[in-house]
């Protein structure tokens, strides 16, 4: 009796729609949040999720079946899974919301890509996002998303490896002492550092080709997600501009000027 074929892979790689690294963030006059009427981009850290996907199917070739965008977002958020097909994801999901809904937080996002693998036929072996989002850093909806789920979890990864035989992913994490490698069972979330790797830029042809990508559509209905928020922001305001120092001549002198200052030893 012959053995029956191993599963090839299928990658998820949740995408973000947030404002561009280079663009100076200012608080809108509301004081409600920061100005959005800017430039927009992918979140660098899930561009990276892009290219590591990509990445792993070059190395393993016939290993990896299919790579799949998603993303949550307003209409416009169809520009980033473009980017994201361009650079060789194969398909995509957009969970489309209204243009002006308040920002998401990481459990509704989490419970949203919980809906989306769920719906795979095919399932969902490895999922690859940003570490975090340069907008709010909150950094948590990778480790959500495996606490949901059940599923292993390597986060800030630095190396990925995949050994499709075995089932397992070995991944090099970044810590404070430098590296830490740990063996994960397939099924597993990826969250993704900086020194992973650096994404390619997605060629002319490449980008023609992504606008006959197909896209998949939904809802928050369709999913059954409330994205209420639970948080409540109060007020956001700039931080207070530097001020300059000044010298002293002497540690009398300082004293005198820390009590000026209203600072005093206990």
């Amino acid at each position: 009796m012959r053995p029956s074929a191993v599963r090839l892979l299928n990658i998820l790689v949740p995408v973000k729609r947030a404002v561009d690294y280079s663009v100076k963030i200012r608080v809108n006059p509301q004081q409600t949040g920061v100005d959005l009427n800017v430039k927009h981009s992918m979140n660098p850290f899930d561009e990276i999720g892009v290219e590591e996907a990509v990445r792993l199917r070059e190395r393993h070739k016939d290993q990896v079946k299919s790579i799949k965008a998603v993303t949550i977002g307003p209409p416009k958020a169809i520009e980033i899974l473009r980017s994201a097909l361009a650079m060789g994801a194969d398909s995509s999901i957009h969970v489309e919301i209204p243009e002006n809904s308040p920002a998401l937080e990481p459990l509704a996002v989490a419970k949203t890509l919980r809906e989306i693998i769920k719906r795979q036929k095919e399932g969902v072996d490895v999922v690859i996002l940003g570490k975090q989002a340069i907008d709010d850093d909150l950094g948590v909806t990778g480790q959500m998303l495996a606490g949901l789920l059940g599923w292993s979890q390597a986060t800030f990864a630095s190396k990925v490896e995949i050994d499709h035989a075995k089932k397992e992913a070995l991944v090099t994490r970044e810590i404070d002492g430098g590296g830490e490698e740990v063996r994960c069972r397939l099924p597993v979330i990826i969250t993704t550092d900086l020194r992973l790797n650096e994404p390619r830029y997605a060629s002319l042809p490449n980008i023609m080709k992504a606008k006959k990508k197909p896209v998949e559509k939904f809802t928050p209905e369709d999913l059954g997600i409330d994205y209420t928020p639970r948080l409540e922001t109060l007020k956001v305001t700039e931080p207070p501009k530097r001020v300059g120092g000044s010298k002293v001549a002497n540690v009398d002198e300082l004293v005198t000027k820390l009590k000026e200052a209203g600072i005093t030893v206990a």
